[in-house]
């Protein structure tokens, strides 16, 4: 975890309005720069990358919070106001590009799988919810994107449109 990611996460931080929202919205860019990190071929020294971490998160949030306990809050329903959350998702956007807003429902849903299988419990309720309803945005806008681009070709100035 290199300085620059970590000014970012502080970055985005810092554009919550209370101290409680903060701590979340902290937790979730965290979480979500993890997640991605993991969607690598090459081989991860988890006991390396875990004690980067929990090193970055003792220094800016203090001791109680390691990446497992991040993790955790990914993966129950307090996440949900913060991913669902437009200022959230703006400073995320504005300050961590390297991580796009539309793999997050993806990202949430991979920590929820891993969660589900350590902990053998129902993951049923607010979070699997919200990642369902993102799957059928992100479909939803995939169809009519293909709509518009199949009725472009065949020509048809109303669904290119232009009226």
């Amino acid at each position: 975890m290199d300085s620059a990611i970590q000014e970012k996460v502080l970055a985005v931080m810092r554009c919550a309005r209370s101290r409680e929202e903060s701590l979340a919205w902290f937790r979730v860019a965290l979480g979500l720069y993890y997640l991605a990190g993991l969607m690598t071929p090459e081989t991860i020294d988890f006991k390396q990358v875990d004690r980067e971490f929990n090193r970055f998160i003792y220094r800016s949030i203090g001791k109680g919070h390691s990446i497992a306990s991040v993790l955790q809050f990914m993966s129950g329903a307090k996440v949900v106001e913060v991913v669902d959350s437009p200022r959230f998702i703006g400073a995320f956007s504005e300050h961590c590009p390297e991580v796009p807003v539309d793999t997050i429902g993806f990202l949430l849903s991979l920590n929820l799988s891993v969660a589900k299988s350590i902990s053998k419990l129902d993951i049923g309720g607010a979070l699997l919810d919200w990642i369902e309803l993102q799957a059928d945005i992100v479909r939803k806008r995939k169809q009519e994107a293909e709509a518009k681009a199949e009725a472009s070709q065949q020509g048809d100035p109303a669904g290119a449109g232009t009226l």
